[in-house]
């Protein structure tokens, strides 16, 4: 979305204002020039897990630190995971695996720079997926007029399972 947004926003394009919810730029892969991302051993695990049973890879992302329904005292609900498997289970196999790489690796500094439309950055200071260090404050200090917005508790699946707060500010940003 920010490649997208980076060339096709302004005033003359056809971009008039974005949100980045949980985003994973600039970069989520740990490099030396980003030593808050994610080790690249862990996106390795993904992809063996998912070619190793897609359907159970499916079941156990969102059982976990995706939704937060691996923390003590989260309600767990049933109804998401089934439906975030449901939807995992429609896709293309070789577009999943390939996905875990184009997610992982690929550096979006450029395309943040070049966003110059309001830009809504919205994240989850409890996120385990995608930690807020390694994107929504790096991302904030790339994006010309970008405003951040963090919600304390909220885990990376957060536009799903606090839809009420989330929706009530990004019709205030649309809005405004």
């Amino acid at each position: 979305m920010a490649r997208y947004v980076a060339k096709f926003g302004g005033p003359a394009g056809r971009v008039a204002k974005a949100v980045l919810v949980s985003a994973i730029p600039p970069l989520m892969l740990k490099t030396a020039d980003n030593p808050e991302g994610t080790p690249m051993e862990v996106f390795d695990g993904f992809r063996t897990a998912l070619a190793a049973n897609r359907a159970q890879f499916f079941r156990d992302v969102p059982s976990g630190p995706f939704y937060g329904f691996n923390r003590d005292g989260t309600q767990i609900q049933e109804g998401v995971i089934q439906n975030w498997w449901r939807q995992g289970m429609m896709g293309s196999a070789k577009a999943h695996y390939d996905g875990i790489k184009a997610f992982s690796e690929t550096d979006q500094t450029e395309d943040l720079k070049a966003m110059t439309v309001p830009t809504l950055v919205l994240h989850g200071e409890d996120d385990r997926v995608v930690p807020i260090a390694a994107a929504a404050l790096k991302a904030l200090k790339l994006l010309p007029n970008g405003t951040l917005k963090t919600y304390p508790g909220f885990s990376h699946g957060m536009l799903t399972v606090n839809a009420d707060v989330l929706n009530a500010d990004l019709l205030a940003f649309v809005n405004g």
